[in-house]
């Protein structure tokens, strides 16, 4: 069915290096797909301490905010940068999430092989690309992109940096089938090393008393 709207809920792990102390976290996030919007709000724990990051994507314009004890911040970023590289974020979310939703007029698709497809997604002023692969059964394995970048520990920098996602695990959410483990990677001049993982622990489509935040 066409999906006017998503909400879900995350567990995992997540860390800013690679020889980084890995931190436990649970992720809400909640999108919209016309106009499309992004809220993914995490609580984590470091070294004790809960901190707590918001990304919001609205009107193809970002934010991120990261506090540690709900007081101290730590990171505040936005600008072109960050939009851009959140737009990658978006598509990423329709293709493993909401493959509902790719039915739109603003993704140009080619053919690659019979399991990999390149794909440019345009969300106002920023068009990105990705390439994706599958296995034998048609699932989505991979996505890849050059078009996000890595934000410096307070979010005033930003470092273009090629981007992936492997998934697997798919299993049944309802009626759809959808990968329940992730992988956000970094492909760091020093290696590639995994930043990011996560279980998916519910998802739910189109529910009519989700208000678009104001």
């Amino acid at each position: 069915p066409r999906i006017g709207n998503f909400s879900l809920r995350f567990r995992g792990r997540i860390r800013s290096a690679a020889g980084a102390r890995w931190m436990p976290f649970v992720a809400e996030q909640q999108s919209f797909a016309e106009p499309p919007e992004r809220l993914f709000f995490m609580r984590a724990t470091m070294l004790g301490v809960p901190v707590e990051a918001l990304h919001h994507l609205r009107g193809g314009a970002a934010t991120m905010r990261v506090e540690a004890a709900g007081v101290f911040p730590i990171s505040d970023a936005r600008g072109p940068v960050l939009d851009r590289s959140e737009a990658v974020t978006v598509f990423n979310d329709m293709c493993i999430l909401a493959p509902g939703t790719l039915l739109d007029s603003r993704i140009a698709w080619e053919s690659i092989d019979p399991r990999t497809t390149r794909a440019r997604f345009t969300l106002g002023e920023n068009t990105i690309g990705a390439t994706l692969t599958f296995d034998a059964d048609g699932l989505l394995t991979n996505f890849v992109s050059d078009d996000r970048s890595r934000a410096s520990p307070d979010g005033k920098t930003f470092t273009p940096m090629r981007f992936s996602t492997p998934v697997r695990d798919y299993r049944s959410f309802g009626p759809f089938r959808l990968a329940a483990h992730g992988e956000a990677r970094w492909h760091a001049p020093e290696g590639e090393f995994t930043y990011g993982e996560f279980e998916l622990v519910e998802l739910a489509y189109n529910r009519k008393e989700t208000p678009r935040p104001r």
